[in-house]
């Protein structure tokens, strides 16, 4: 993975974690249904969006590595294949 936002994708994984720990010690507790979803629905927001960083930081570090002489569509390609298996 590129540098540009790594400590902070390492951040945001950290915090994730911690979540989902909660989220299972809250359903070991026997915490309701509408608890439980709430709190996984907000982990898979947060995952989304530590997923939009990193393609943010391969769509820079894409960018960055393309030449004019073509090499920017075989790396454009790689992107989208990237895009596509992410979603």
């Amino acid at each position: 993975m590129p540098g540009h936002q790594r400590h902070a994708i390492e951040a945001r994984l950290a915090r994730i974690e911690g979540h989902v720990h909660g989220v299972h010690r809250m359903a070991h507790e026997g915490r309701s249904y509408p608890e439980l979803v709430h709190q996984i629905t907000a982990i898979r927001s947060s995952l989304d969006a530590v997923l939009q960083a990193i393609v943010e930081d391969l769509v820079q570090d894409f960018v960055a590595r393309a030449t004019p002489k073509g090499r920017a569509s075989p790396l454009v390609e790689e992107l989208r294949e990237v895009v596509a298996s992410a979603l």
